[in-house]
């Protein structure tokens, strides 16, 4: 039985029926050759169609193959971010939409709603952040899921900060984006980049950061005081602005990276779940900074 492979096809040493167009007892030999002739010009014929059509064929994008591009992971960061502002805007109005409608009652049921949210939004933010970090395979919806908690987590605090100390929102909304915008000029310039012995030092750092929260939280519960307020609090709010900044870099190599090593598309939310930590880390830590030095006018 003679084998159909195509790259075969001119080879006619690897058919088993190599002979079968050999002239047969009493025919003219030249009638062989001839059929052999137009068979073999035909074949070459479709050949070249065949290659002209595939060197005239688009090269393959990232949608095309299943990997992630810069664009993927720029079109998940923005989603995330923009819900997050988006609840968080939501949510900070609502004290002085309230109060608009009712009043003094109306500003004060606005900020009970905006303490809820805040609540919801920590423990919400908190498990829904878990899930994303322990999920093996990136998830969308867990991502969006966090994004949705962390509005209204931001949008909790601002609305009650902002009522408090009038225009510390946008003040917080204003630096947290020059901080994140002057780090990704640096990093695009070259000039800000990771490096084992900074990573290390930075893995330290929040460690020690994390100690001090929970030193802190346990000093709130006990005496009513908090360790970050004063100078002590401009100077670890100061440091954690450099490790969220540090943190920033160390995300959009990650970005990058993954970009040019083309994973699979949906790694571009895990991604996006990375910033979106670290910009809401940014953005409580310059609210926090805003609102020490707005308590001590």
């Amino acid at each position: 039985m003679a084998r159909q492979n195509i790259v075969f096809g001119r080879d006619q040493a690897v058919h088993s029926d190599a002979n079968y167009n050999a002239p047969r007892f009493g025919q003219s030999a030249q009638a062989a050759p001839a059929q052999n002739t137009q068979w073999s010009s035909g074949f070459d014929q479709q050949g070249t169609d065949q290659l002209e059509s595939m060197y005239n064929r688009p090269s393959a994008t990232g949608h095309d193959t299943g990997r992630m591009t810069l664009k993927d992971a720029l079109n998940a960061i923005t989603a995330t971010l923009g819900i997050i502002m988006v609840v968080g805007f939501v949510v900070a109005m609502m004290p002085y939409g309230l109060a608009l409608v009712a009043g003094d009652a109306g500003a004060q049921a606005g900020l009970a709603l905006a303490g809820a949210a805040t609540l919801v939004g920590v423990i919400g933010g908190l498990v829904a952040a878990l899930v994303n970090i322990f999920k093996k395979q990136p998830s969308p919806v867990a991502v969006i899921a966090y994004a949705v908690f962390e509005g209204l987590f931001l949008g909790g605090i601002s609305g009650t900060m902002e009522y408090f100390y009038s225009g510390i929102a946008l003040q917080a909304v204003v630096g947290t984006l020059a901080v994140a915008g002057t780090v990704l000029v640096l990093f695009r310039v070259g000039v800000l980049r990771t490096s084992p012995r900074l990573t290390k030092i930075f893995m330290v750092a929040m460690i020690a950061y994390m100690l001090f929260g929970l030193v802190n939280i346990g000093m709130l519960l006990v005496t009513g005081t908090s360790l970050r307020d004063g100078m002590l609090g401009l100077i670890i709010g100061g440091l954690a602005v450099v490790m969220a900044s540090y943190s920033l870099v160390m995300d959009f190599e990650a970005v990058q990276h993954s970009a040019e090593a083309g994973v699979p598309r949906k790694y571009a939310w895990r991604l996006a779940f990375g910033i979106a930590v670290t910009m809401v880390w940014l953005y409580v830590e310059v609210l926090r900074i805003l609102m020490i030095l707005r308590g001590n006018d």
